[in-house]
């Protein structure tokens, strides 16, 4: 649906290969009335994503996952960061089906009930990448090891850790990717109520 506040002059596509970059030619509504200059801003089309935080309420223990990512190259001293189990949403997919698939894949968890956190933009001011948080219930006991697709060159570890343990992680620096934050920021307000429920042996929807 086409915003009234803002006024596309041309949109061309400027890159066209695994993933896209559009560009736009643009005007929009200032907060003190009138419109904007003309504005040149390109966007990198990467499509939406799903992170899964896997937590045990009966161990209170996460689940995260450690991969290389080249993004972090020559940015930190460690390129290989611990995240929760994500995905990019295919055609026809919806976001608990990714949800459930990432987590065999890159885990070889089985979620046994899934809740919605929040939906976040990953970087609004360059790309339309959203990504669909989730936190997963699942039995702690049987995670470990290490997944992914070879096909894909995935090169997956998992970690079983104390929720506290990974508080600590977050507050000491040693967490950088956002999807993980968010995810532990999430289920540090509302542990106390997923507890209840899913201890309870109901599901939180």
């Amino acid at each position: 649906m086409a915003d009234p506040r803002v006024v596309v002059l041309e949109q061309t596509v400027a890159y066209d290969g695994h993933f896209k970059i559009i560009r736009y030619r643009l005007r929009h509504r200032l907060f003190a009335g009138g419109m904007s200059r003309e504005l040149m801003r390109e966007v990198f089309e990467r499509g939406h994503a799903v992170a899964v935080l896997p937590f045990d309420p009966e161990r209170d223990q996460v689940v995260l996952i450690e991969q290389f990512r080249i993004g972090a190259l020559g940015v930190i001293d460690h390129p290989w960061l611990l995240e929760p189990v994500a995905g990019i949403i295919e055609q026809g997919e919806s976001a608990p089906e990714v949800a459930r698939r990432e987590a065999a894949e890159e885990a070889g968890l089985e979620l046994l009930d899934l809740v919605r956190a929040c939906t976040y933009f990953a970087s609004p001011g360059g790309s339309t990448e959203t990504c669909q948080v989730f936190i997963g219930r699942v039995d702690a006991a049987r995670a470990g090891g290490i997944f992914g697709l070879a096909d894909e060159g995935e090169d997956i570890k998992v970690h079983v850790v104390p929720f506290a343990t990974a508080l600590d992680w977050l507050c000491d620096g040693r967490i950088h990717a956002a999807t993980t934050l968010v995810a532990l920021q999430w289920l540090a307000l509302h542990r106390p109520e997923l507890e209840q429920r899913w201890k309870a042996g109901g599901a939180a929807g």
